[in-house]
């Protein structure tokens, strides 16, 4: 199991390309490939959480260059714990996908498994110009995953879509750029002793560099005030799509946890700890525009879209604090959001699909052919989503209020929390009555859900249950990454040990 941590991109990356080269034959032959591939990556996840748990650090270097000089893999907790939920995620999307939703148009699987090894090897990657090359990668698969079923609107979004994205990633070509020419490296953990051990000269041109990629990573994590794409994007694609998408502001996240935890964390001198003032006003403003973007919303779907810009909010909190116990929160939330969002992603469509021609609009249409079936799973996950008890939502959220110190940020983010989730409680619950409760007509014009389909969403959902019910252990898993991240000496050594 040597190269166990170099699969979780080559595997992906290589079906991609065998889809690509049998993308003339039938839909069956592509279905299996990329089903059977993509539910692969969850035992190879499964195993690399289990290496990963016993508290080293694996260290790939390809083509045996030793760091800081070559290309370097690293797994430590988080980065595991992220290709599981990942693998997680896509293997129920694709699942509903192949249920006929790939079939909108040319090569949707090839496409899905390039981004599935751009977010693996974003997660993975130890270096920066890496990390930079796998964004590229899975945007230019979410380009075309966001325009694959044609329509203007999604074609609207797309261009929307694509130029902001193509500001962020020439701002992160600068701000790579900076940090090079300043340090002469781009390891991560290169560039953490390197910072710290600058010439107070050069403080100022590290700053900049280091704010530009808070900048691209705040793009990237739909963070306010840089959200605005994200529910025009979600809406327009389609459910299978919108689903794995829900890992991607999580992407942005985790690169603000892994560059500012590691590089310019509490040992970076000068600039230690140098976004926290800023990580915390913007987790507010975000939770807050999230909330009222969702009460404001007359779409399923765009209203599912603003929910995840308030779980992205809600983790920036955690994340803002600054604290093992406040990043464990924040992880345990990021599972749950992450799982939960998916899967009424896919409800969703499962309810667009038997209401006419009203679709995903919260307006007056015929009754749904399945009505108890759909109305309890939209409960089970508005009620989870939203955070009430029993399930993680509700545990998440206490964890990340019991994080926080008695003070000014007490006060400020147990009103905005508990007073975002209740707008967040109203938002689901008229959506729900207007979709449940109050049909145009009592005869259905739908037909009844895709079996496939239905386990799809009830899978990820699900999630939600399985997260309460071992709590104990993830919670356990949860503090011990942030007691990683924090402890900076094991991968000070990775360079140590290269060198010498």
């Amino acid at each position: 199991m040597n190269h166990a941590l170099i699969m979780p991109i080559l595997l992906p990356l290589l079906i991609g390309c065998s889809l690509l080269l049998i993308h003339r034959r039938g839909a069956t032959l592509k279905r299996l490939l990329s089903v059977t591939a993509t539910w692969l990556l969850v035992p190879l996840a499964l195993w690399l959480v289990w290496q990963a748990d016993a508290g080293e650090l694996s260290v790939y270097r390809l083509g045996d260059w030793q760091p800081p000089f070559g290309i370097m893999l690293l797994l430590d907790r988080l980065s595991a714990l992220m290709l599981l939920v990942t693998a997680v995620l896509a293997g129920f999307s694709v699942l509903y996908a192949a249920r006929g939703d790939d079939e909108r148009g040319p090569n949707f699987h090839a496409l899905f498994q390039f981004q599935l090894a751009g977010i693996n090897g974003a997660f993975l990657t130890g270096d920066l110009f890496n990390l930079f090359v796998f964004f590229e990668i899975l945007l230019i698969s979410s380009y075309a995953l966001l325009l694959h079923g044609h329509g203007a609107k999604r074609v609207q979004s797309g261009i929307h879509y694509v130029v902001l994205n193509l500001l962020g990633s020439s701002l992160f070509l600068i701000g790579v750029s900076m940090l090079y020419g300043l340090t002469g490296t781009l390891n991560m953990a290169d560039l953490a002793g390197r910072v710290s051990a600058a010439d107070p000269a050069d403080a100022p041109l590290l700053a900049a560099a280091g704010y530009l990629l808070l900048v691209v990573f705040a793009l990237k994590g739909a963070i306010l005030p840089l959200y605005f794409w994200l529910p025009r994007a979600y809406s327009a694609a389609t459910a299978p799509v919108a689903a794995l998408f829900a890992i991607m502001t999580k992407l942005g996240l985790y690169a603000i946890v892994r560059v500012f935890t590691l590089i310019f964390g509490s040992e970076a001198g000068v600039l230690s700890n140098m976004v926290l003032d800023w990580l915390w006003p913007l987790s507010m403003l975000t939770l807050i525009g999230g909330v009222l973007g969702a009460l404001a919303a007359r779409n399923l779907q765009v209203l599912l879209s603003y929910l995840v810009v308030v779980s992205v909010g809600t983790l920036l909190a955690g994340i803002a604090l600054g604290s093992e116990v406040g990043l464990s929160a924040a992880l345990y939330y990021l599972v749950h959001s992450t799982l939960v969002s998916g899967g009424l992603f896919l409800l969703a469509d499962l309810i667009a699909r038997q209401r006419g021609d009203m679709a995903s609009e919260l307006l007056s249409a015929p009754a749904l052919k399945q009505p108890l079936m759909l109305g309890a799973l939209f409960f089970a996950g508005a009620i989870s989503i939203a955070g009430l008890p029993p399930f993680s939502g509700f545990i998440g959220k206490v964890m990340l209020l019991q994080a926080v110190p008695a003070g000014v940020d007490a006060l400020l983010l147990w009103p905005v929390v508990l007073v975002g989730g209740l707008g967040m409680v109203i938002a689901l619950s008229r959506a729900g009555s207007m979709v449940f409760w109050r049909p145009s007509e009592a005869v259905s014009v739908g037909r009844p859900a895709d079996r496939v389909r239905v386990v799809a969403s009830f899978g990820l959902l699900l999630g939600s249950v399985l997260l309460v019910v071992v709590a104990q252990p993830i919670q356990a898993y949860m503090q011990a990454t942030a007691a990683q991240l924090f402890d900076l000496e094991p991968y000070m050594q990775i360079i140590q040990g290269g060198e010498a």
